[in-house]
């Protein structure tokens, strides 16, 4: 038993040995998480694992902190950790259920207190009557006694209970604001704009020589909402994003940063690698065609505009940032439907 924990712990140390470099070489935070990806990897006892580190490293040159939250669900976490959407899903659905049923007893709780009221009268009333027999008279009493007990435990119950509810509703509060920790956008499937900033940022830090920004925002998406309503509004929105995802290969990742404005962020790639494949997008986008399900009219007049970055010796990242979002304006102010810069 000994020598197995020897040779456990030396196990151990050698891949520590084995990962931390690797972890600094490639500037990955030393977070629990990144131990444990890191770890597993140099272990090289999960091959699916491997291949897809190896793939994100090709790409990027590092592993994002979206990249690193992935694979250690699908590869190393456990069954509620792999589907985190899901069990605060669950858990909105029973806390939702318990509150009914609180509500429900709460609602018992009350007919049940106005019964005891309605039958506390009924025997005082009949004390009130000409009964001479003492032992009717005793019984009558001790029952009234009985209901007065009843009724303040009954009270009490209920106080409890709007306690409780008021807990639950604070409870449903909390796990709404929780959904912000959720990598992808709920509505689209994108990764989201916590995503987004934290991918930049680290993207910025460890490997920026080549990372490229594009901006993309849906043409007159207001005319969509306000003529045909907010459902048509979010198929718009749906389509738009899935076409954007089929689109981007080789490392490049599409993030919903709210309303109707998207980023893609491309790593390892230069200006004009970055304009042709916004280009492609912008012409993917004009060929989507949806069907309004309250008119039957078919929607096919859906364009984007874009803008394109790249990073410079220097460049912060809010400065990436806007000189994309000032080549979207262009775009925006020249027509509409165009990549900007104009390829030179």
């Amino acid at each position: 038993m000994e020598a197995d924990q020897q040779a456990l712990l030396h196990t151990a140390a050698t891949r520590l040995k084995q990962a931390v470099p690797l972890m600094l070489k490639h500037r990955i935070p030393t977070t629990p998480t990144n131990y444990a990806l890191w770890y597993t990897y140099v272990g090289e006892q999960q091959p699916a694992l491997n291949a897809a580190m190896d793939k994100v490293l090709a790409e990027h040159r590092t592993c994002p902190p979206s990249n690193s939250e992935l694979l250690y669900r699908e590869h190393l976490g456990d069954s509620m950790a792999v589907d985190l959407c899901a069990m605060r899903r669950n858990l909105d659905a029973m806390v939702t259920e318990l509150s009914q049923s609180l509500k429900d007893t709460h609602t018992d709780a009350n007919q049940f207190q106005s019964r005891i009221d309605s039958n506390f009268s009924k025997l005082e009333q009949l004390e009130r009557e000409e009964f001479t027999l003492d032992k009717m008279l005793e019984l009558v009493r001790s029952m009234a006694k009985e209901s007065d007990a009843i009724r303040t435990s009954t009270s009490y119950f209920t106080r409890q209970l709007n306690k409780a509810q008021q807990e639950i509703e604070a409870l449903k509060v909390r796990l709404a604001a929780s959904e912000k920790d959720i990598l992808f956008d709920a509505l689209t499937g994108c990764l989201n704009r916590r995503a987004f900033d934290a991918d930049l940022r680290a993207t910025l830090e460890q490997a920026p020589e080549g990372t490229c920004l594009v901006l993309c925002d849906i043409d007159h998406f207001k005319i969509f909402n306000d003529t045909y309503g907010h459902q048509l509004g979010d198929q718009v929105l749906k389509a738009v994003a899935k076409r954007l995802m089929e689109g981007c290969r080789d490392g490049a990742k599409v993030y919903r940063c709210g309303g109707e404005e998207f980023a893609i962020l491309i790593p390892a790639r230069d200006q004009a690698i970055a304009r042709q494949l916004a280009e492609v997008l912008r012409r993917g986008l004009e060929k989507l065609s949806l069907k309004d399900r309250k008119s039957g009219n078919t929607i096919n007049n859906v364009t984007a505009s874009f803008g394109v970055s790249s990073w410079r010796e220097g460049m912060s990242l809010m400065e990436l940032i806007d000189a994309a979002d000032i080549q979207l304006y262009d775009a925006k102010r020249l027509g509409r439907n165009r990549v900007m810069p104009m390829a030179g």
